[in-house]
């Protein structure tokens, strides 16, 4: 169970550091978030780990807080913003792609080479982990900012955030999952690991999309009450 307690205990701390940042910047503190989180996502999906009995990607957990920041972001300043956090997100993948690929041929000094092969030996996955994530990422928030305002348009009334919360996150990660797991490990793993892959990826993200509810309220609230510092 160890790795479900850490898993627990980095949940929290993702949804709480969202909410930090949004109290005191605002949403300058959410469009600040993006970048930070989309950058660690990519280097912790290099690393499998099981939970709950199953073979998952551990950046599961940030790139789902991603959902969170622009539901937000949506739902209190409307889908331009969420859009605007959308594309600092998927041009932090850009540029971090394009400056540690060119970091990892730098020739090490000998004093350093074991933790500059280390670092090597994540970011040398980059470029087929980048394509695979910039296509799943674009695709799916895009479907997310779409889909919130469509089932907003539908429950406008604010006690339904839950419905246009889950309904938009829960189908964008599906699409997320299927598309960065094919992408990404198609040809690395054999089917059935690529197969537990997906389904166990979004199974960690549809529990991070039902945690992640009470927040959304949360933001609500600070806004609404005018507690954010803009």
């Amino acid at each position: 169970m160890q790795n479900e307690i850490l898993w627990a205990i980095m949940l929290l701390c993702n949804f709480l550091c969202i909410m930090a940042i949004y109290y005191r910047f605002g949403k300058i503190g959410l469009f600040a978030w993006v970048p930070v989180a989309t950058i660690l996502a990519n280097i912790q999906v290099v690393m499998l780990v099981r939970l709950f009995g199953m073979e998952v990607t551990l950046g599961n957990i940030l790139y789902a807080g991603g959902y969170l920041v622009t539901d937000i972001l949506a739902e209190n300043y409307g889908k331009e913003d969420a859009k605007k956090a959308v594309y600092l997100g998927f041009f932090s993948m850009i540029a971090m792609t394009i400056i540690m690929q060119v970091a990892i041929h730098f020739t090490p000094s000998s004093a350093g080479i074991e933790l500059f092969d280390g670092v090597k030996g994540v970011f040398a996955l980059m470029p087929r982990l980048a394509i695979a994530s910039l296509l799943a990422y674009l695709i799916s928030q895009q479907h997310d900012i779409w889909a919130y305002e469509f089932w907003r348009y539908r429950f406008q009334d604010r006690k339904y955030i839950w419905i246009r919360n889950n309904a938009s996150t829960m189908v964008s990660q599906l699409l997320d999952s299927f598309i960065f797991t094919v992408v990404a490990f198609y040809g690395v793993f054999p089917l059935p690991v690529l197969w537990e892959v997906f389904i166990g990826t979004y199974l960690i993200k549809f529990l991070v999309a039902i945690c992640d509810t009470p927040f959304i309220y949360l933001g609500e609230y600070l806004k609404r009450m005018g507690k954010i510092q803009e």
